[in-house]
């Protein structure tokens, strides 16, 4: 197909930044609301939050896993300390967290824009998928309030990217700013990477090397969560001691059915996974199986520590971007008249 709508002989950087830009100032409208409207910290929203605000100011006295994913918070910082005493009327810790959260979402955005162009060859169907990722219960909700997985998606998506465009040997970059962000990402990646390995037919002599890039990505991950681990607690902390402080001792069943009973699923899945999935043919077959294995994966973890509807956002940061071009796929195609049709 050909890609009329291409920037194909100009300037790709400059078009990058500017389609980067827009998307960014996209984000801080979408995030407003933590701004003025409501404070995400308080109880029924999104309480989580408060454990990042105090990372964003340096007083961070919590004791559990908030205080390692430190990703988005670092990056809000200097935005914080560039609005603090300058603005009156907003909250300098929440537009710090804004900010870097709409930066973050801005970049998976914008690659996926590459990525629905080079898999579809059109580049008004790969807008659209970026805008309807953009529109999506989780943006609005999650992602731009108050917390930090646009930084998990970002990295989640960055892996896509390099495995679609066959460059393992960036993975173990993903890997150490993946675990920075969230500790999550470091069992996600290795999964969504392994099954793409699997599910891919390339010559025997570059899956050997491929594979040790993924290893390489689990590695480098596990390290990083090692050391910032061990950084922030002053003492050596070992990342599956984290994982067994979150376990929960309700009946792994009745915790998945919270999971899936919970509204934020509903939110955010009810029109994206029916929609996404009728044109998930056309789309690369690696990429479908690779991101279905480790959503399930990330509901098998959310069941483990009783997520409840926390577990769709992981869920969303690994399937949203490809259940996004789905969709623009399907409502982006013009059927051909009924005449021509029956020609």
């Amino acid at each position: 197909m050909n890609d009329t709508h291409s920037p194909a002989n100009g300037n790709r950087i400059g078009h990058f930044v500017l389609l980067f830009s827009l998307f960014f100032l996209i984000c801080l409208g979408l995030g407003y609301a933590i701004l003025k409207r409501y404070d995400p910290r308080l109880p029924g929203h999104n309480p989580d939050s408060a454990y990042y605000y105090e990372i964003v100011t340096g007083e961070a006295q919590q004791t559990m896993f908030w205080r390692y994913r430190i990703l988005v918070p670092y990056t809000a910082r200097p935005f914080y300390w560039l609005a603090k005493g300058r603005v009156e009327t907003l909250d300098p810790v929440f537009l710090g967290l804004l900010a870097a959260s709409s930066l973050y979402v801005a970049g998976t955005a914008s690659i996926l824009v590459r990525i629905g162009r080079r898999v579809t060859g059109d580049y008004a169907i790969a807008l659209l998928g970026a805008m309807v990722y953009l529109l999506n219960f989780a943006i609005t909700n999650f992602q731009l309030a108050g917390l930090i997985d646009s930084g998990e998606a970002f990295f989640l998506i960055a892996v896509v990217w390099c495995l679609l465009s066959n460059k393992w040997a960036l993975l173990p970059l993903c890997g150490v700013f993946g675990a920075l962000a969230k500790e999550t990402f470091v069992p996600l990646s290795v999964m969504l990477a392994l099954v793409w390995w699997i599910a891919a037919r390339r010559k025997e002599e570059s899956r050997v090397a491929d594979l040790c890039w993924v290893a390489a990505l689990g590695l480098t991950g596990v390290a990083t969560m090692t050391m910032v681990q061990a950084l922030v607690a002053a003492q050596w902390v070992w990342p599956w001691h984290l994982e067994v402080s979150s376990d929960s001792p309700s009946n792994p069943l009745i915790n998945l059915f919270n999971c899936l009973s919970s509204h934020e699923i509903l939110y955010v899945f009810g029109w994206l996974l029916p929609l996404g999935a009728i044109r998930l043919d056309r789309l690369p077959r690696p990429w479908v199986l690779a991101s279905a294995v480790t959503v399930l994966m990330a509901l098998v973890l959310g069941a483990s520590v009783d997520a409840h509807g926390n577990v769709s956002r992981a869920m969303f940061d690994v399937a949203g971007p490809m259940l996004s071009l789905s969709v623009a796929i399907l409502i982006g195609r013009t059927p051909e008249p009924q005449e021509n049709a029956a020609a």
